[in-house]
């Protein structure tokens, strides 16, 4: 089978004086037998579980990331092993294979040069973890990389080449070199003197967010990727309950009558006329409040899928900014509306966070709208990532809200701290992550053939190189279309490679 060449090799491809290396060509062939100089090559993060390859190397091994790296040279000077090293963008060293064999082919029309023999390496998977590069069926050609860095190739003692690390060389949505999002942690820490156990020290917060990040830039730079590196951390206790919600669950209009309760210590109270919704008697409270001289955020909610129409939530705070607490009324009832609900948020996470179900995804649960809707002002462009110490009964580590629901919290993943870091089954973060970035609720599974491998599946959980930790050409088109420059959800800036020494 004929290779099939898209840029011819150019000359001189080596650092160094030596003559008789000097003579030596470097190039790479993909899984279709695309030839490249190594100059003009990228080496793409493996997206596929391990597999066997083809014994014969002039076939085509149709792996969509792995790359043949080959030579070309008169024939006494031709190599008989190579050496692969790769290194972090910074130049850190990070892995090697030493004494990779070369086999002999006929040379690729793009690289044939008069009294020239060709030889290549096997396909050469460039991988994000040692569970992948140590597999047995592919651990002696597969390097642990880091997205952004590079494979250098060495000849004997001498490297003649280096290979830049980057994203998808060709997808639906076109080529991806590396794609930047902004991630900010934030740790909520159990208050002093409560039931959970007290507050760790910032040191321990730090490693848990940084180990969060790397984990995540791991598996994400299969689709180009990466979250920076280093992360941005705020770590802080519950808030009070500052949210109050018009309408709670179910979004029924008012009947007529008041509602009453206390901010900071001051009655409030606003009468409700019959007909109004949620929004209208939210507004009228806010007005109410702000003339008693706090400060009102209005967000108002989709409709749940059980419910009659959408609530409001107002977030209350002092003149100076900080949250205030509200509370009933000393006597009588929050509402003598007939019809309209109206609660008082609190988190209470000494037995775990209440979770959102199908019915209220788009919403979120009251604790979780009160814990979110806490967090301090961020860029639009930045997913929060807030860690907690559980989720309520279980069964839960983490979950996401996405722009694609319209809900009033958008671009916010909040995982179980543990599961944050702990799971290589299953990845929990990377995976709430990926709901964010391809702006999709769902699970590939769901409507879909089953693949366990993917990192997006619903239901996987296996610790090996087969579980689920993949990302198909399809989800890494999607997430530049959805959070890329123009999208409706811009998360993703392009992050240019830069030169390195």
């Amino acid at each position: 089978m004929r290779w099939v060449a898209s840029v011819v090799l150019a000359a001189g491809l080596l650092c160094g004086t030596d003559a008789a290396a000097a003579a030596i060509g470097v190039f790479t062939v993909d899984g279709d037998g695309v030839v490249r100089s190594a100059a003009a090559s990228r080496a793409s993060m493996q997206r596929t579980p391990p597999a066997t390859v083809p014994a014969d190397p002039s076939i085509r091994h149709r792996d969509p990331d792995a790359l043949r790296y080959g030579f070309a040279a008169p024939l006494d000077q031709l190599p008989s092993t190579v050496g692969l090293r790769s290194v972090a963008e910074d130049g850190t060293a990070l892995a090697q294979l030493v004494d990779v064999p070369l086999e002999t082919i006929p040379c690729p029309a793009a690289v044939a040069r008069a009294g020239s023999s060709c030889a290549v390496t096997p396909p050469i998977r460039a991988v994000a973890d040692d569970v992948d590069s140590r597999h047995p069926l592919v651990a002696s050609r597969s390097l642990l990389v880091q997205l952004g860095g590079a494979i250098n190739i060495d000849a004997g003692e001498q490297s003649v080449a280096a290979v830049r690390v980057a994203g998808p060389r060709q997808t639906t949505a076109g080529s991806i070199e590396r794609l930047r999002a902004k991630l900010r942690f934030i740790v909520v820490l159990p208050p002093a003197g409560g039931d959970a156990p007290q507050q760790d020290d910032a040191a321990d917060v730090e490693a848990v967010a940084q180990r969060a990040l790397a984990q995540s830039n791991a598996l994400w730079g299969a689709c180009g990727v990466s979250f920076g590196t280093a992360a941005e951390v705020i770590a802080q206790p519950p808030p009070p309950p500052h949210l109050l919600s018009i309408g709670c669950e179910h979004g029924l209009p008012a009947g007529g009558g008041a509602v009453r309760f206390r901010a900071g210590g001051k009655l409030i109270e606003v009468v409700t006329d019959a007909g109004m919704l949620p929004a209208e008697v939210a507004r009228r409270v806010a007005m109410v409040l702000e003339s008693r001289g706090f400060r009102v955020a209005l967000s108002d909610n989709q409709r749940m899928s059980a419910g009659a129409g959408a609530s409001t939530d107002l977030s209350v705070r002092d003149g100076r900014g900080a949250l205030v607490s509200l509370a009933r009324p000393r006597r009588g009832v929050l509402s003598t509306d007939p019809t309209l609900g109206v609660c008082i948020g609190q988190v209470n996470l000494d037995d775990g966070l209440q979770h959102f179900s199908d019915i209220d995804a788009v919403v979120g649960t009251l604790e979780e709208r009160t814990l979110l809707k806490a967090l301090p002002p961020r860029d639009p462009s930045t997913i929060d990532v807030v860690l907690i110490s559980s989720f309520a009964r279980g069964g839960r580590l983490g979950e996401s809200f996405i722009g694609a629901d319209h809900g009033s919290i958008r671009n916010v993943v909040v995982v179980e701290r543990a599961g944050a870091v702990g799971h290589q089954a299953s990845y929990v973060l990377a995976h709430e992550l990926g709901h964010v970035l391809l702006d999709d609720p769902g699970h590939p599974d769901d409507y879909g053939v089953d693949t366990p491998t993917f990192l997006m599946d619903g239901d996987a959980v296996d610790p090996t190189a087969f579980g689920p930790r993949r990302l198909s050409h399809d989800e890494c088109a999607r997430v530049k279309r959805q959070s890329g420059r123009g999208a409706p959800n811009p998360l993703l800036a392009p992050w240019p490679l830069e030169a390195m020494e």
